[in-house]
C-alpha cells in the first residue's frame, strides 16, 4: 500500500475500510464480532472504531500473532463451543453485504463448511522455477476465494488445534486450507460477489471508492 497507516483504517469515503465490514455484520444475523487486531491497535480500535461508531456486536478485541493463522487462532480462543457457526473475515474486505453472509450461512447448515468464491476470468499460467511457463490450467476449474469463510464451530477449532503440531513448511494462506489439510471435510464454494475485493494496493482503495458510490 506504501502507506504509514494499516489499510484496514484507511479512509474509505467517511470511514475507515474496517468499519464498512464491520457496519455489515453489526446489521447481519450473526450474533457476535471477535475484533482481532495487534497488540498495539487494541486501544485505537476500542475507543476510534468500536465505541466511535456504536458497533454493539464487537464483544471482545483480540491481540494477534506473528501470521494470519496465528491470529486466527487467537480469536477461535475466545469463541465458546457453544456457538454453531463461525464466520472469519478480512477487515481489508469492506463490500461485503448481508446477502452474501445469508447464502453462507444458510449453505454452512447443509455443508459445514464454506467459502465464497467467484470463478476466475483471466488466463491463469503455472510458472517454472526460471520464470517461463509451464502449463495452463483450465480456467473453467479456477476460482478466486474470498471471506467471510464459514465453519461448523467445532470443525475449524478442531482443524486449528492441530496446525501447530504440523510441519513448518506448510504455507497457510487461507482457513479453508487449514480445514482442507487437517480434516478430510471438503470445502463447498459458494459464489461470491465480484465487488467483494480485497484492498491491497492504492489503485484498489479508488476502485473500491467507486464501488461504494454504486451501491449507495
Amino acid at each position: 500500500m506504501g502507506s504509514d497507516v494499516p489499510k484496514q483504517y484507511l479512509y474509505l469515503g467517511n470511514y475507515p475500510v474496517i468499519y464498512y465490514c464491520l457496519k455489515v455484520f453489526e446489521n447481519s444475523r450473526v450474533d457476535e464480532v471477535i475484533l482481532v487486531t495487534s497488540e498495539s491497535d487494541r486501544k485505537y480500535c476500542q475507543t476510534e472504531i468500536v465505541e466511535k461508531y456504536g458497533l454493539q456486536k464487537v464483544k471482545q478485541i483480540v491481540s494477534g500473532g506473528a501470521e494470519r493463522y496465528d491470529s486466527v487462532y487467537n480469536g477461535l480462543q475466545k469463541v465458546g463451543d457453544d456457538v454453531d457457526y463461525v464466520l472469519i473475515h478480512d477487515a481489508a474486505r469492506p463490500l461485503i453485504n448481508n446477502a452474501l453472509i445469508d447464502s453462507l450461512l444458510c449453505e454452512v447448515q447443509k455443508e459445514g463448511a464454506c467459502v465464497p468464491a467467484v470463478p476466475i476470468t483471466d488466463t491463469i499460467k503455472v510458472a517454472d522455477e526460471n520464470g517461463y511457463a509451464k502449463f495452463t490450467p483450465d480456467r473453467n476449474t479456477l476460482w478466486s476465494i474470498q471471506t467471510p469463510q464459514v465453519f461448523e464451530t467445532s470443525l475449524i477449532k478442531e482443524a486449528y488445534s492441530k496446525i501447530y503440531q504440523a510441519s513448518s513448511d506448510i504455507k497457510i494462506t487461507d482457513d479453508a486450507m487449514v480445514v482442507e489439510t487437517f480434516t478430510k471435510h471438503k470445502i463447498k464454494l459458494v459464489m461470491g460477489e465480484y465487488n467483494n475485493m480485497k484492498i491491497t494496493t492504492s489503485g484498489d482503495l479508488v476502485i473500491a471508492d467507486h464501488l461504494l458510490h454504486l451501491q449507495e
